[in-house]
């Protein structure tokens, strides 16, 4: 006979009635839904009278039944409410009996266990600074104390009870409530058995006795909208295959690299039966399409979770989850891993500056302003009618830092894009007068934003060198994109929106009036250095009654058509790494909406296969060519050599590295100059080697096929005589 065998004998002889009033203070808290220490009731104990006890609450259960040492018992019910025991010898121990859930599943007993948490953790989340944080809260697959099961920890300081609720349970806040862990407002709770699949969330009780039903801030992976509920899932099952990818990522210097970034809106970037793609099909067509095309990176929009389809992903509710719209974390993963296999960088949109106020997620969690401010005129965004993050909460900026991290480690993405951080940086934003509160020194901005973005560009260069980190900032708030060290932001990056509005705004004019508004053009030169800027033609200008790019193009559809081309090949041209919104590499005449699939049939047209054509082309002679990349960001790699040719609209400039010049000419008129001059002295040799008035990608077929030397009174060189194409961009290689 066995040693359980003997202790199953002997709990049979020992099991006795144990009365216990139903009015004790042990037990009232569970009856009444206020037990914020289950544990220390529930569970396996040393009982008063013999051996030990095993203790369940199962409310409004008529019986229930436990397996001890391989048989089932059943326990004794000692309260009406649900209260059940059942009296074992005082060797039993946690691993020796096991318990069904009331969706049937026989497990251990989760309040059998000691806390799955230990101190260090829960101190470094107090303090603000647990980077590994997603290894923690949430729903996490672990092994404790030699059992198989999921941890479950939650941040509700002002809670009287968290329950967990699920499939397991029936959704029933009363069976599983969780443990509270003292000073750093954790609710902790460890349930063997469960596996991936498992949908859950959690029942929060507050100070004023109303119940809330909240999903995991935490959680990897969620039902698809518009159910709400979180998804138990390891993020840890895909087999990596982009570590060459990853060894180069370590080392490389985006700053004097080509970048060349297509951005792109997963769920209409193409379509099948008026479906999305899957992330794997995504992953093998986006791929070859950026190879083809020429593009170094996507740019994704906002893919962590989000209910509202309309809101493009900017209105985060699961910042630690991909969408379950185009499939599983796992999916996501492979996309990433593909992409990188093909050297295609992932770069993603990434929201810290607002959330949405949807009940079921992070707004008034606790019932309390616990992620957001509680005073309106910090909390809530007027924009956006969104709420706004404490960033003075430790708490909170280490939600928002670890969640960083996490992309970065567990999905590998190679950068975020951060939005709206103009929103971040001042407490005005978007707020009339007197509807805003002064920082601690009278003014504006907003001093904990600015540390929480300082802390989480350090960090994220710290643990992952090599990735970018690119801000969407539309003020001149000074030094977004320099070093911690010299009092900046940190930011590897930062949009120009200045340049893109200023050019957007000149090439949508009439040609026989930009001479007037040449300064559009020029102006962004002044400070193209002051910041490492990415330029960018984003989604934002496709948008809300603003057309697509080529919808803004003035006169006929060749002119149309032939701005686009010189609106295209001019952003390649300028110093600064690029973005373009998908669609405007072969002219969509539509407005984007994320509903409806890019308009692809129009490359049966030859005027989009002319641009299209253009766009690849370019593309990867911008990535031969290392004058257009290598000092996007050093004023050494840019020249001008004409800017004043008001009357006939021209620009002339060079892009310049160690292996040698470029010559960049813009004619922003539908004019036609046959004997054009460059002042260009010294030159030996002048080469076209691009020209957007090529009859392949529609134009007139202006080009330079031999320009020739133009010479002063003794011989010398002093330019150049070329053709000048109409509403065309013109690149020539240049020898000294």
């Amino acid at each position: 006979m066995n040693i359980n065998t003997k202790i199953a004998k002997k709990a049979k002889k020992i099991q006795k009635a144990t009365g216990i009033a139903t009015d004790s203070p042990d037990l009232a808290p569970l009856i009444h839904g206020d037990s914020y220490n289950p544990h220390e009731f529930l569970g396996l104990h040393d009982d008063i009278h013999e051996g030990k006890v095993i203790r369940l609450w199962r409310p409004d259960a008529p019986h229930f039944h436990i397996e001890l040492f391989g048989d089932i018992v059943e326990m004794s019910k000692r309260d009406p409410a649900g209260l059940f025991e059942y009296h074992v010898p005082a060797e039993t121990l946690p691993t020796d009996y096991k318990v069904y859930h009331t969706s049937g599943l026989l497990a251990h007993d989760s309040y059998a266990f000691a806390p799955s948490i230990g101190e260090l953790d829960q101190h470094l989340f107090h303090r603000g600074v647990h980077y590994d944080l997603y290894n923690v809260m949430g729903a996490t697959s672990i092994t404790h104390q030699g059992v198989q099961g999921v941890r479950f920890v939650v941040w509700a300081p002002s809670a009287t009870r968290v329950s967990l609720v699920g499939d397991f349970n029936h959704w029933e806040g009363r069976t599983n409530p969780m443990r509270n862990m003292g000073y750093t407002g954790l609710w902790e709770l460890f349930v063997p058995g469960l596996v991936d699949g498992e949908k859950y969330k959690y029942e929060i009780k507050t100070s004023t006795e109303e119940i809330r039903l909240k999903t995991d801030p935490f959680a990897f992976f969620f039902e698809q909208r518009p159910k709400t509920a979180a998804i138990v899932w390891s993020v840890d099952k895909h087999e990596w295959n982009d570590q060459s990818w990853m060894k180069r990522r370590r080392t490389q210097n985006l700053s004097s690299s080509p970048v060349n970034i297509y951005e792109v809106h997963l769920g209409s970037w193409k379509m099948w039966n008026g479906n999305s793609l899957h992330y794997r099909d995504l992953a093998h067509q986006l791929a070859h399409y950026c190879q083809e095309m020429g593009y170094t990176h996507v740019e994704l929009l906002p893919i962590a979770e989000y209910p509202f389809d309309e809101s493009w992903g900017y209105q985060v509710t699961g910042y630690y989850a991909p969408t379950s719209r185009y499939g599983t974390p796992e999916d996501f993963q492979y996309f990433v891993d593909h992409l990188h296999q093909n050297n295609i960088g992932v770069i993603v949109d990434w929201v810290p500056g607002h959330f949405p106020a949807d009940d079921f997620a992070l707004a008034r969690f606790d019932g309390t302003c616990l992620y957001e401010h509680a005073d309106p005129k910090q909390g809530y965004h007027p924009h956006w009618s969104t709420l706004i993050f404490n960033y003075g909460r430790p708490e909170v900026s280490n939600f928002l830092i670890a969640n960083a991290l996490y992309w970065f480690d567990k999905m590998h993405i190679d950068g975020l894009r951060v939005d709206a951080v103009a929103s971040m940086l001042y407490l005005d934003y978007g707020r009339d007068e007197g509807g805003w509160i002064p920082n601690a020194y009278g003014g504006k901005e907003n001093i904990e934003a600015i540390e929480f973005l300082r802390h989480t560009n350090s960090i994220v260069h710290q643990r992952h060198p090599g990735v970018v980190m690119i801000a969407e900032e539309s003020t001149s708030f000074a030094g977004v994109s320099h070093p911690v060290e010299q009092h900046g932001l940190g930011f590897d990056m930062k949009w120009n929106m200045g340049w893109m509005n200023d050019t957007l705004r000149y090439i949508s004019k009439d040609p026989i009036h930009r001479k007037w508004h040449h300064n559009d053009l020029t102006f962004g030169l002044l400070y193209a250095f002051s910041e490492n800027f990415t330029l960018v033609f984003s989604h934002d200008e496709s948008v809300h009654g603003k057309g697509s790019l080529l919808s803004k193009m003035p006169g006929d559809q060749w002119q149309q058509f032939a701005n686009l081309r010189l609106l295209l090949s001019y952003l390649i041209c300028q110093p600064g790494k690029k973005l373009l919104f998908m669609g405007g590499e072969f002219g969509q005449w539509n407005e984007w909406h994320c509903k409806n699939s890019l308009d692809w049939h129009l490359l049966e047209h030859s005027t989009h296969q002319g641009v299209h054509r253009m766009v690849k082309e370019i593309n990867h002679l911008y990535l031969a060519k290392s004058q257009l990349w290598t000092r996007d960001f050093d004023y050494t790699g840019f020249e001008w050599v004409d800017f004043n040719d008001t009357d006939n609209s021209v620009t002339c400039y060079k892009r310049k590295s160690h292996d040698g010049d470029l010559l960049c000419i813009h004619n922003f008129t539908p004019n036609y100059h046959g004997d054009y001059f460059v002042q260009l002295p010294y030159i030996k040799e002048i080469r076209e080697i691009f020209n957007s008035d090529n009859e392949r990608y529609g134009g007139t077929g202006k080009i330079n096929v031999f320009p020739h030397n133009a010479y002063d009174g003794h011989g010398n060189v002093i330019g150049v005589h070329i053709q000048l194409a109409p509403l065309a961009t013109m690149i020539f290689e240049v020898r000294y």
